[in-house]
This record gives C-alpha cells, structure tokens and sequence, in this order.
C-alpha cells in the first residue's frame, strides 16, 4: 500500500531507531500536561518500549507496519491479526507530517492485514484527552464503545473489500 508520498511496507529490525523516535515524538505531544514526562519520555520508558517494538517486529504474532517518505520512517503501526477483534496495539505518526495523508495510508495498510486475516472486527485503546486521534480514528470508521481507566475503546467493523 502505498500514495505518492507514502509507502507502507512491513518494518524491519533496521527500522527499530526510527521507529522508536517516532514513537517517542508523538507520545510528547498528547501526554504532555496530562502525564509526568518521566512516564512517557524517561529512560526506563523508552527503554520498555523499544524493547515492546522490537519483540513485535520479529514476532509472528504481530505484523509492524512502517510508513516512509523519501526513504524515512514517519510513522508505524503494531497490529493484530490473529482473532475477531483483535487490537491496533499502536499507531504513530511523527508529528512533523501530520494531515499528509501518512496517516490515513497506514491505516489503510492495516486494514489491508485484517482483510487477509479474514477478521470483520478491529480493537483499540487511545489516551482519552488525545482529541486529534480520536476524531482522527472516528473519520477512520472506528466507533467509540466504552472506557479503560483513561483510554477509550473504540471498535472497528473492517469494511468488505471494494
């Protein structure tokens, strides 16, 4: 899956530096006010979540998602395919090409692995005061369906093949 600009491809343990400055970007910018800054930005932080991203790159369980423009990664999703209802464990885009379409072409590109895994249902959680994601998710097709301590779940029915 891939626009002019963007290319969707699966990540590779190369991505792993880029993938983790993306992450850490877009997290500063909606836990920010919200969460103390060693939460989402201190070192034992990042270091869980390099370590999460690395695990699911090289696992089967997971199919990691890398979108890239001009040959860089600016964004990545962790997905799950293995059952209905199955969860986008993570979806980031560096804040630096946000409304690019980057985006909505991984998203497509995440559809694109629950069609192959046949599921008709997608979950997620996102940090409740992250407005932008939210309204970003909603014009996705996901629908709002309860809360988790401050995250809210959303639901997607993956719509049929065109």
């Amino acid at each position: 899956m891939s626009t002019p600009y963007v290319v969707i491809r699966p990540a590779a343990i190369e991505d792993l530096d880029a993938i983790c400055g993306v992450h850490a970007r877009a997290r500063a910018t909606y836990y920010a006010g919200h969460l103390p800054a060693e939460a989402y930005s201190g070192p034992e932080e990042l270091e869980r979540q390099r370590a999460g991203t690395e695990q699911a790159i090289l696992s089967r369980e997971y199919t990691v998602l890398s979108a890239t423009r001009r040959d860089h990664v600016v964004g990545f999703a962790v997905v799950g395919a293995r059952f209905d209802g199955d969860k986008l464990l993570h979806f980031h885009i560096d804040p630096e090409v946000w409304r690019t379409g980057t985006g909505t072409a991984l998203h497509r590109g995440c559809v694109e692995v629950w069609h192959a895994a046949k599921l008709t249902t997608a979950r997620l959680e996102v940090f409740a005061p992250n407005a932008r994601a939210r309204a970003f998710y909603v014009r996705q097709g996901w629908e709002e369906d309860g809360r988790v301590d401050d995250h809210v779940t959303m639901v997607l029915r993956i719509p049929a093949r065109l």
